[in-house]
């Protein structure tokens, strides 16, 4: 008798690598992953041993939970200490800012913190530090996990033009290396390419800008103008659209992306009320340009496909993704939700997947998913997307 009872408690750890491998081949969703890890120390070294495509990305929500896209599923990671609040991301780090200015890059899947020097308390409301920040983007030319001490860029827009600051975490503590560099165009967005980084301007010629950071002794930037005129796409508002009473045109929000080695600019076009009225606001198509740089001067040239890669874009990160190597997302697809209003407003409000072959938009979440309800916070909407190899013992709960 106590042997079949041992044989009976033993038959899950049991199981053999080659079928948990099957079942964590299903498993899209990094939560699931760390249930089923959870489950024995044998499932938990055995799972070690599987090459899994990408967990699906995440949706930093306001409130400081994290929304599985397109399961659905609301992820609680551990709290952040003190007056922290979420300012951006750049691949799986967080970029934290403190009421007092003080920041700080944090991967909450390795548990890993790089400190960074304080940004000017100007640079952020006080009063809303959530939306009603001046602060923009935070971008690295190379990865933080293979390159700890890589430089770290952030932008900053105000009425007066755009401010670029940089600093090397490992010598953050030395604000000698920090630079402040103002330039007279606003700035929409900053990407690195290359090496080199880049900006597109808020202007109607969407002017790309190339920075070179030279630094030597001090950092430096020099601007050097590249692109200055984009194709125009005729694309005519949908009759639903224009049957609105409210409905008086469109605002372009445009991002910069790397994408499988070219540099693309995103236009979302969103339609325009005569009230304001933030509910009502839609997006309703998106163009893609890719940066041939090449010539002199360079041209924004018209892409209609991504080569299988998918883009998930917002003000404050956007990335490209392999879609083959992540089960779940689509290909030649743009992922979007809303974070441009000023104020605590649901970032699933305006969101969803913008097919490039069809034109067709869908929902961000999938059938099966149930709408988290919205619960405002200090938070910016900013994408995540969980390193699964670097998961230590990160604590996820629904």
């Amino acid at each position: 008798m106590k042997n079949k009872e041992a044989r009976r408690s033993s038959s899950w750890a049991d199981l053999p690598p080659e079928l948990l491998g099957l079942v964590l081949l299903r498993l899209l969703s990094l939560l699931d992953r760390v249930r089923l890890r959870a489950v024995c120390r044998a499932w938990r070294s055995n799972a070690r041993l599987q090459a899994l495509p990408s967990p699906l990305p995440w949706l930093a929500l306001l409130d400081g939970t994290f929304l599985s896209i397109p399961d659905g599923k609301i992820i609680r990671m551990p709290a952040v200490p003190g007056d922290a609040f979420c300012c951006g991301s750049t691949d799986s780090w967080l970029f934290f800012v403190r009421s007092d200015g003080g920041c700080s890059m944090v991967n909450p899947f390795s548990k890993a913190t790089l400190d960074l020097p304080k940004l000017s308390i100007k640079w952020f409301d006080a009063a809303s530090p959530g939306f009603g920040s001046k602060f923009r983007k935070l971008v690295v030319p190379s990865p933080l996990e293979s390159s700890p001490g890589s430089l770290v860029v952030a932008v900053s827009l105000d009425n007066y033009g755009t401010s670029i600051g940089m600093c090397r975490p490992s010598i953050a503590t030395d604000f000698s290396v920090r630079k402040l560099v103002r330039v007279n165009n606003l700035l929409s967005d900053i990407a690195f390419f290359n090496g080199k980084l880049y900006g597109i301007g808020h202007d109607p010629l969407s002017k790309l800008s190339t920075f070179e950071i030279g630094l030597d002794n001090k950092p430096k930037i020099s601007v050097v103008n590249r692109i200055t005129e984009t194709p125009r796409l005729r694309l005519s508002f949908p009759h639903d659209i224009m049957s609105k009473s409210n409905v008086t045109g469109y605002v372009v929000k445009e991002y910069l992306v790397e994408c499988s080695g070219r540099l693309l600019k995103v236009k979302r076009k969103v339609e325009s009320h005569d009230d304001n009225d933030a509910e009502g606001i839609r997006t309703w198509a998106f163009e893609v340009f890719e940066a041939d740089l090449s010539t002199k001067p360079g041209q924004w040239r018209c892409v209609s496909d991504l080569g299988g890669q998918a883009l998930f874009v917002g003000k404050h990160c956007s990335k490209s993704v392999p879609a083959g190597e992540c089960t779940g997302i689509q290909e030649d697809s743009i992922y979007f939700m809303c974070d441009y209003h000023r104020g605590a407003v649901d970032p699933l409000h305006d969101s969803g997947v913008y097919n490039m072959r069809t034109g067709v938009i869908t929902p961000l979440l999938s059938d099966t998913a149930a709408v988290p309800q919205h619960r405002g916070g200090q938070w910016r909407p900013t994408w995540i997307f969980p390193a699964d190899d670097a998961l230590q013992s990160t604590q996820l709960s629904c």
